[in-house]
């Protein structure tokens, strides 16, 4: 996968599997926890995203379960999956250095400019 910034459902899809293995269902409402409310997965795009994210070495099938008759499916992020989420981290940390450089900056300025 490449290196690039991570779209925000998939970065918050592998978080929730920073906690362990979890089916489906669990996953979206671990994302919409974590992302306070701002993400909100349709099933459909869950699926796709595991797929994907499957394909690409980040995550990897957990097992499956029946639970009261129906048939969970779990996954589990792998040391690929954690090693790209450092690699968000870092690169989201980068970001805001330069921000609250500049944004220190503007308030230094707009300090000195209203004395």
């Amino acid at each position: 996968m490449s290196s690039g910034e991570l779209r925000e459902p998939v970065f918050w899809i592998l978080t929730s599997l920073t906690g362990g293995r979890q089916h489906g269902y669990a996953i979206i409402q671990a994302v919409a926890e974590l992302s306070e409310g701002r993400v909100a997965l349709a099933v459909t795009t869950l699926y796709a995203s595991l797929e994907r994210l499957q394909k690409d070495g980040l995550v990897q099938g957990g097992g499956d379960e029946v639970v009261s008759g129906r048939l969970r499916r779990y996954f589990a992020i792998t040391s690929e999956g954690e090693q790209r989420l450092a690699d968000e981290a870092a690169r989201l940390d980068a970001k805001l250095r330069v921000l609250r450089t500049r944004l220190g900056r503007a308030s230094t300025a707009t300090a000195g400019g209203a004395a």
